[in-house]
């Protein structure tokens, strides 16, 4: 029991504010308007909780949220829910992934609360990849549901309180439900069709596929603002750093859903001597970030690192994406914070990133 002349520790809630749905840092910067920025942890394949927390404290100071991918591209390794407990543990701020692939709707229910109970606020409902590309192909898939199946269920228990199957719950989850969308797959129409669908089913913050070609996602945004849905949505663009021609050319190909145009390509084949091609992949990366930022209706971006993730500050840093605030981070306020380059620092209320 904490009383209210005690300081708030970093596993305590937050006050939900009016019209929000979480006790959350991360809800609350984006109904700021607030450019919002996370980063995806990939889970260790270890039973050490200190694993997770060398991988976190990478992005100490950087971004405002932590996804801890669930199974991703069917393989095995810590649970989000696992990850997730050791990060509200420390004060973070983690989006747990939450897969249809590997669980049915009773234990994905009861995944939910157990989240919730644990201080997770945000929640991506994901379909899931399929068992053939992971390693375990003769896993017995599940899919007893889809996203938005899955985000009809956990509004239905956030709302009113109750199971799908009707009974009551005692306390039901106070959580910010996102979801992912895939703007560079042909058709569009049919993109910005189940985006609306997901908005519909209960999405309020949305996490793309990586962009890599932003003419299509203009397009695919312009398409979005017709339908109204940057005003339903928070829009996260997924971008990342790329190592090389060859990794670039392994994505496109066995990845799904992501478009690598060939100049993107042909920038890292042209990049020669010792480490040019992973430098040039950054300064694609930052580059991506500065023209995304500029498209109406995005509201922030979601940094893919996979094996990189030490660039992520490099590149949060040389995009000036923060405009010179400090996310907040285990401790930000005893430590001293990093130095930042910037021309005018935005100072948010303390309230917003306590």
């Amino acid at each position: 029991m904490r009383f209210d002349d005690e300081p708030i520790e970093p596993g305590d809630p937050l006050p939900i504010l009016p019209g929000h749905h979480s006790a959350g840092r991360f809800e609350r910067l984006l109904r700021a308007g607030v450019f919002t920025i996370t980063a995806e942890l990939s889970p260790p394949d270890s039973a050490n909780a200190e694993d997770v927390y060398a991988r976190a404290r990478i992005f100490d100071g950087y971004v405002d949220g932590i996804n801890a991918t669930d199974g991703s591209g069917a393989n095995c390794h810590m649970s989000s829910s696992g990850v997730c407990a050791l990060l509200t543990r420390a004060g973070y701020a983690p989006v747990m992934q939450i897969s249809c692939r590997d669980r049915n709707r009773i234990a994905i229910q009861g995944d939910v609360l157990g989240a919730a109970a644990m201080g997770v606020n945000n929640l991506l409902c994901l379909t899931g990849d399929g068992v053939a590309v992971g390693d375990h192909p003769g896993a017995k898939p599940v899919f007893d549901l889809d996203a938005i199946a899955l985000l009809n269920i956990v509004r239905t228990m956030r709302e009113q309180a109750c199971f799908e199957s009707g009974r009551a719950l005692t306390t039901p989850p106070k959580v910010f439900l996102g979801s992912a969308a895939n703007p560079f797959v042909p058709p569009l129409d049919f993109q910005v069709a189940r985006l609306a669908k997901k908005a519909r089913a209960g999405a309020e913050f949305v996490q793309t596929q990586y962009c890599f070609d932003v003419s299509l996602l203009e397009r695919f945004m312009q398409q979005v603002r017709d339908e109204g849905l940057d005003k339903r949505l928070f829009i996260l663009v997924g971008i990342g750093p790329l190592a090389s021609a060859r990794a670039a050319e392994w994505m496109r190909t066995h990845v799904p859903g992501v478009r690598i145009p060939d100049a993107v390509i042909d920038r890292l084949r042209r990049a020669r001597g010792k480490g040019a091609a992973k430098a040039e992949g950054k300064r694609i990366c930052i580059d991506i970030l500065e023209r995304v930022r500029e498209i109406p209706g995005v509201c922030g971006v979601h940094l893919m690192a996979y094996r990189q993730e030490e660039a992520v500050a490099e590149i949060i840093d040389r995009s000036r994406a923060l405009d010179g605030r400090i996310p907040w981070y285990p401790g930000r306020d005893r430590h001293s914070r990093p130095a930042r380059e910037v021309d005018s620092p935005t100072e948010l209320p303390e309230e917003m990133l306590a």
